[in-house]
């Protein structure tokens, strides 16, 4: 390292209350030593005469410094900030390591503060070497992720006791994420060092890219293209944007999912507000009370239909379009009112007077006897309203306060124009308190998709779908959020609440498609649907807002595929006709 720059590693214990004062000055001219490379611009890559891969336009943008102070990137060169700058040469020994750490004095934001290991050659410095055999070698793929997963724990015990004897101590079995805490005094210090060429080992139950696979976090998709570069430099700087990105822009660092990333920034705003006494505070968890009779499954499903199309539907058909909310779990978690505190079990009449309401009826879960599909004047060609209801015969099932006035609404919005009455309310759980807990909550993440969609940076988008998609479906699973200070957020009736609304949505769009342009689905899924249109037929919303109508995908359709369409038998034959149309739009 260059004399001017700060040599941590000839330093000894006394480094981690080093005084600012004694730390000599980075250098004043631009120029950079010549042993000291600044990742926030690095050269461009040596191509002996090929022509180089022009690289994705987000990893042009510049990283800024809101995390540095909160978390430090290591390559097998040297250390580095999130926004580029050397720090240290290179971590080749679990003593430097912990050195590094304690001298760093990294401090949380929303997380605990985070050291990143990138690429393979940073881990054969450190030992953590692992080789649980190649694909060729399981039949099962889940195998070898759990052999690797397995591997990984036992190199990381074996060789972390410089750490544990130096007073660390470990959150949990060392994985590709290791939890260490260390107490002086009163005082306890927590990092997290994240593994990232072993993320694999805990992310991915699919193979076939260097085992890494789908998305995983703040760090990308490689199937997407969204992946981390290759090389060290590179992958740090563009590791460094996200992580400046995300402190920015969530205010806090990723955690290790996107699911902990969503609970993080839930828990800032619960923070901020219990210390400031302003806006609704959730401490406590909200599981599903006992229910007579529930419903196998989820309470309010997503719902899933095909139909095969007739002559009207392939009259003038050119395209196959599908239209999706956008953002709807997002769009939907900001605007509805969810209830909170311990429920009051009614039955009978007092079961019905609760649903009664000025502004419909109060949070909280419904005995209802839905009626057969059959018995009401409901369009042909959509699935029936509610997932539980059966075409033959009624159904009693509990549903949330957002179904039963979805049920209420006239059929021309997506209901069946039900009064309560007709619901037959025999029992309820009513909430004694409800607000929109998660406005906030879903401000920060809708302004922060915004940010990255105006940049284009599809990294970071793709990340805050996968925090609120993340956070939102691990609301059901109490086994997420043992710890007594994440209990509130298993949230199951929440969960359930954005799932209806978002159902009930997309159901009202589809009423009004058919009655400005006489077109209707053949498939939904979630929040998806399928048209057949003609050419210039356009029945996206729009508006840019989040749970508004988009257009997904839109295809040409073949002489093949309109044939495939019309000599349809049954819905299978429909969706593989759907998936033969998709399919490249999918392989992409």
């Amino acid at each position: 390292m260059a004399d001017d720059q700060y040599a941590l590693f000839e330093f000894d214990d006394t480094t981690t209350n080093v005084d600012p004062a004694d730390v000599p000055p980075e250098p004043e001219s631009d120029e950079q030593p010549d042993v000291a490379e600044d990742i926030s611009t690095p050269p461009p890559p040596e191509t002996d005469g090929a022509v180089a891969a022009t690289p994705p336009a987000w990893e042009t943008l510049p990283a800024g410094d809101e995390a540095d102070g909160h978390a430090l990137i290591v390559t097998v060169e040297g250390t580095y900030t999130p926004s580029g700058r050397e720090l240290t040469g290179p971590v080749d020994s679990v003593e430097k390591l912990d050195k590094l750490i304690r001298w760093a004095a990294l401090t949380p934001l929303g997380a605990p503060p985070q050291v990143w290991i990138v690429n393979h050659g940073a881990c054969e410095a450190l030992g953590w070497v692992i080789d649980p055999g190649s694909e060729d070698d399981f039949e099962d793929m889940e195998a070898l992720r759990t052999r690797a997963a397995s591997d990984l724990t036992a190199v990381l015990q074996a060789t972390l006791t410089p750490m544990l004897n130096a007073g660390w101590e470990l959150r949990g079995d060392p994985g590709h994420v290791v939890h260490l805490s260390r107490s002086v005094g009163k005082f306890t210090s927590m990092v997290d060092v994240v593994i990232e060429p072993y993320v694999w080992t805990y992310w991915n139950k699919d193979f076939g890219w260097n085992n890494r696979v789908g998305e995983m976090g703040i760090l990308g998709s490689p199937t997407a293209g969204t992946y981390l570069p290759d090389d060290d430099l590179p992958a740090a700087r563009e590791l460094g944007r996200r992580l400046a990105w995300s402190a920015k822009n969530l205010g806090v660092l990723p955690g290790p999912t996107p699911a902990r990333t969503g609970a993080a920034i839930v828990d800032k705003i619960k923070r901020e507000r219990t210390r400031s006494g302003k806006g609704l505070v959730v401490a406590t968890a909200g599981p599903v009370p006992p229910l007579d009779g529930a419903p196998r499954g989820d309470l309010e499903p997503a719902v899933g239909w095909t139909r095969v199309p007739d002559a009207e539907d392939l009259e003038g058909t050119s395209r196959v379009v599908s239209i999706d909310q956008r953002a709807a779990y997002l769009a939907s978690a900001g605007m509805l009112e969810f209830g909170y505190g311990q429920p009051e079990h009614l039955t009978g009449e007092a079961a019905a007077a609760a649903a009664v309401g000025d502004k419909g009826a109060p949070f909280g879960l419904w005995r209802v006897t839905l009626p057969p599909g059959q018995t009401l004047s409901l369009p042909g060609k959509l699935p029936l309203p509610h997932p539980h209801m059966l075409e033959d015969q009624p159904v009693q099932t509990w549903v949330t306060s957002v179904s039963l006035d979805g049920l209420c609404s006239p059929v021309a919005d997506g209901g069946i124009g039900a009064d309560l009455d007709d619901l037959d309310i025999t029992e309820a759980w009513v909430y004694p308190q409800q607000g929109r807990v998660l406005d906030k909550w879903a401000k920060i993440l809708r302004e922060a998709r915004r940010t990255a969609v105006d940049i284009d940076d599809a990294p970071t988008k793709r990340f805050v779908g996968s925090c609120y998609k993340g956070y939102i479906g691990r609301m059901v699973n109490p086994d997420m959020w043992t710890a007594t200070r994440m209990q509130h957020h298993h949230q199951p009736l929440w969960r359930a609440s954005i799932i209806a609304h978002c159902r009930w949505r997309g159901r009202r769009v589809a009423m009004r498609i058919a009655r400005e342009h006489g077109r209707w689905p053949i498939r939904t899924v979630t929040d998806s649907w399928v048209y057949l249109l003609a050419e210039g037929e356009d029945i996206a919303d729009p508006s840019e807002a989040l749970g508004k109508m988009s257009v997904e995908k839109d295809t040409i359709v073949t002489d093949t595929l309109l044939s495939a369409f019309a000599s349809a038998e049954d819905v299978h034959d429909v969706n593989l006709a759907i998936k033969a149309a998709f399919a490249e739009d999918e392989d992409e």
